[in-house]
């Protein structure tokens, strides 16, 4: 793995992207040309996901070089994530639903065989290799991965998703989870994602050549409905305790030193696969685990704490603060520990999230409405708004 995932290495791939191939994103964003051509997406994701870079940087860094009408279909990409995440903290339950999941598998052999690349879809097996050995994909091949999975294989969805977790540098619970069931049919119902060979074979640079697909099959259906939920009322944007809690999830140091400093004790903790309900691969968690200590090497007053170290902090304070770490396997796992709040917790959240959060209760269709209020509220650039097609982000 190469280990030059930081703050400045993030910042020169944005630069790179910015200046040489943003302008050919639109255009070209949806091929996947393989491993070693990979100028017409930015790469960034495995950054965002830990947000060493965040959302709202990369946007502001964007928008002072181009009009918002140069780069409408890159924004609304970034904002898509903002708008997952979003989405699950209004339905906390369809994270605790996935995560607990144990969907039946009709035929274990299929199953196996999808795991380790052995099906007779081409295509599919060597996005199975791609994904292991490199922890990632293109975002148009994670869909059709996706589709393949769950139309063609007739697999549970849920594996699927928590298949890409376990392999995924930039796996994020909302983005991830919330991709595949749109592909699915049961994120917007009725509306699913089918994997089309001719798709495939021209988006792929004609890498593949036409493969029996099942491009006839119906959307999946769910019977539960998940209602909006308000979002967790604990989270606020000032700190209060001296002791600060710092999961992997978010990671970003630029600009908040100060924010830092206010701080007599900040911890980092990183849940080993003892704790997580999806077992990451050692790569994955390896990843985690360096970056969480180049951010600890930055700041004499952080340590990184197992949870043995965690558990003995919660029990003998009246309270500390917590960089919020979204819904999902951090925050599931911290819940189990302070079953009721009661003050002990309290969350830190970023400004900007909250407000964007705002227009994340329904579909992307009305938070795309609002992006150039966002833009203009969160003074993220000028904006020159129109409207296209989008896929979402997985």
């Amino acid at each position: 793995m190469n280990r030059e995932y930081t703050y400045n290495q993030a910042k020169l791939e944005l630069r790179s992207f910015i200046t040489n191939d943003i302008k050919k994103y639109s255009k070209l964003r949806n091929f996947d040309f393989g491993i070693r051509n990979r100028s017409n997406v930015s790469n960034l994701s495995k950054y965002v996901s830990h947000r060493i870079i965040d959302e709202y940087e990369i946007i502001r860094e964007v928008l002072k070089n181009y009009s918002y009408a140069e780069v409408e279909k890159f924004v609304q990409e970034v904002f898509w994530r903002i708008y997952w995440k979003g989405w699950m903290e209004h339905r906390s339950q369809v994270w605790d639903d996935f995560i607990n999941s144990e969907p039946l598998i009709t035929d274990e052999k299929i199953y196996l065989a999808a795991l380790s690349g052995r099906t007779n879809i081409k295509c599919f097996n060597e996005w199975v290799f791609e994904l292991k050995e490199h922890n990632y994909l293109h975002n148009h091949t994670r869909m059709w991965f996706a589709s393949i999975w769950i139309f063609t294989l007739n697999l549970p969805w849920e594996l699927g998703a928590k298949f890409f977790m376990e392999n995924l540098y930039d796996g994020d619970a909302a983005v991830n989870t919330l991709s595949w069931r749109w592909v699915a049919g049961i994120q917007t119902k009725g509306k699913h994602y089918l994997a089309k060979a001719w798709n495939i074979n021209k988006f792929s640079g004609e890498r593949f050549s036409l493969c029996s697909l099942n491009e006839n099959a119906p959307p999946k259906e769910e019977s539960k409905t998940y209602f909006i939920e308000g979002v967790n009322p604990d989270l606020f944007t000032n700190s209060k305790h001296k002791i600060l809690i710092v999961f992997e999830s978010d990671l970003s140091f630029n600009n908040r030193e100060s924010f830092f400093k206010k701080y007599d004790q900040i911890f980092l903790v990183c849940l080993t696969n003892d704790e997580r309900k999806i077992k990451l691969a050692d790569e994955v968690l390896g990843f985690k685990q360096y970056l969480m200590s180049q951010f600890c090497g930055k700041l004499d007053n952080c340590r990184i704490i197992n949870v043995v170290e965690l558990k003995r902090i919660l029990q003998s304070t009246k309270g500390v603060d917590v960089i919020y770490p979204f819904i999902g396997e951090n925050l599931t796992y911290l819940k189990t520990l302070v079953a009721k709040n009661n003050g002990i917790l309290r969350f830190i959240s970023r400004m900007q999230d909250l407000h964007c959060w705002k227009y994340s209760k329904k579909g992307f269709f009305n938070f795309k409405k609002n992006i150039p209020n966002i833009i203009d509220d969160l003074k993220l650039g000028k904006h020159d708004y129109n409207t296209g097609h989008q896929y979402p982000l997985m």
